[in-house]
């Protein structure tokens, strides 16, 4: 037990050393732009709102794919494949599922009012 704590202690430090240096050095330029802005402008020209939402829904897709088949795996005894890594991997899927649900229902929110406008 005492060797976990000792890497957990070292570890902690190596970040504050790391956090440290990144403070004595400045801000970078890029630092002061909001972290939204800085997505946008670094994404492609020509790629639509459809062609994303398209890929944050295959990638929701492919991290429960990914779950299913650690859990299956986990199930089978397949050696490698712990515990915890199937409960992380199934709660992102979880959590990744739950944010497209919300983003749905705000997408449908936005049309309806939309839709209610008078002309």
């Amino acid at each position: 037990m005492g060797m976990i704590e000792r890497a957990d202690i070292n570890s902690v430090l190596q970040q504050m050393r790391e956090l440290k240096t990144q403070a004595q050095q400045g801000p970078s330029p890029d630092m002061n732009r909001p972290q939204g802005i800085r997505a946008v402008t670094e994404s492609q020209e020509g790629e639509s709102f459809a062609d994303m939402f398209k890929g944050a829904i295959d990638g929701i897709n492919n991290s429960q794919a990914q779950a299913k088949s650690l859990a299956t795996a986990y199930e089978k005894g397949v050696e490698g494949v712990d515990l915890h890594q199937v409960m992380i991997s199934m709660e992102k899927a979880s959590v990744s599922f739950q944010a497209l649900t919300q983003v749905r229902n705000r997408m449908v929110s936005a049309y309806e009012d939309v839709m209610k406008m008078p002309i």
